[in-house]
């Protein structure tokens, strides 16, 4: 089933940063996508991080809900089959700008239209067909790639086997369609190499909680003794579930965002999704003021930081050498 929920919040204007009232003059309508986050948790009190960070940046820039914007919110709900009718329905509503999360949603609406600017949450846009080239994208999508080239997928590996060192099994958590793509490749390339066996099953379509729990409960009972937790943007809003089982299955896991350090994750290697939607509120930001997608350069994350929670590992039963604490960029004790 397909969501779509329009959300206008009425706030005083005396709030208004002096930015916000220099733009009030005109009213912007934007659209934001997401493949699998609730419409209810796409505001600046939700839980999810990207949202907060996303308006809160959006408000500061001098774009206020209720008084110059209107948000037209969409959700895939996990199901990659309604992913072409959603983007046919959100080019439909005529936004300004659309913010899109995950390659296959923005790839949806890059089939969708050719003519409205998409700022775009993606892993290598090239690689699959969104842009041209980095610098200079030269289509009507720009935004933000969080790929820093497949080589990551080795790095988190190679702390895992340096954190966990008797693991032998590795349950690789992905979806179906990027089981046999080539981050699933490097994933099982590194693994060889550093003794691991990587198991699935992938997710299903229906990437819901309940196929979470399926898919999670498999790898437990096939005997994973760690987790490697794939970046897709459908993974990100079942973040807690992902943690929470972790913890109980004794399973020690590496994550790919910050946010499933901060709420508990043992390891994470890899950038924040909140910095990462600040960007987007920036590009957002300036193509209402009329630059155009095509000369925008798409950003490409660099920031990739190392947190480990060693009060996780004590939980796990883990010795977490000296060698690898001195590597992280943040360690709690």
């Amino acid at each position: 089933m397909k969501r779509r929920a329009f959300i206008t919040l009425l706030g005083g204007a005396a709030a208004w940063p002096l930015a916000a009232r220099a733009q009030s003059e005109k009213t912007h309508r934007i659209a934001i996508v997401h493949p699998s986050a609730a419409v209810a948790d796409m505001n600046e009190a939700s839980d999810y991080p990207a949202y907060p960070a996303l308006f809160k940046e959006l408000r500061r820039l001098g774009y206020v809900e209720g008084k110059n914007l209107i948000v037209d919110r969409y959700s895939g709900e996990g199901r990659q089959i309604n992913f072409a009718n959603l983007a046919r329905d959100v080019v439909r509503s005529m936004p300004d700008a659309i913010i899109a999360s995950s390659n296959v949603v923005v790839l949806s609406v890059k089939q969708a239209t050719d003519a409205i600017p998409v700022v775009g949450a993606m892993a290598d846009p090239i690689a699959y067909g969104i842009a041209s080239s980095l610098s200079r994208p030269g289509g009507n999508i720009t935004g933000v790639s969080v790929d820093p080239g497949l080589e990551i997928w080795g790095k988190r590996l190679q702390v895992l086997r340096e954190a966990v060192g008797t693991a032998t099994t590795v349950g690789f958590l992905t979806q179906q369609y990027a089981w046999n793509q080539l981050q699933a490749g490097e994933v099982r390339e590194a693994a060889r190499r550093l003794g691991f066996s990587i198991i699935g099953p992938p997710i299903g379509d229906i990437a819901d909680q309940e196929e979470y729990r399926r898919v999670l409960g498999a790898m437990a009972q096939a005997g994973a003794d760690a987790l490697l937790v794939s970046d897709h943007a459908l993974t990100v809003p079942h973040r807690r579930l992902i943690v929470e089982f972790a913890e109980k299955a004794k399973m020690p896991a590496i994550y790919p965002y910050r946010e499933f350090f901060e709420i508990g994750g043992l390891m994470a290697y890899g950038s924040s999704v909140a910095e990462l939607y600040v960007r987007l509120a920036g590009y957002v930001d300036k193509l209402l003021r009329g630059a155009k997608a095509a000369e925008l350069p798409i950003y490409l994350e660099s920031k990739f930081e190392l947190s480990i929670n060693l009060k996780v590992a004590k939980s796990l039963g883990l010795t977490i050498p000296t060698s690898l604490l001195v590597r992280a960029d943040e360690v709690i004790e």
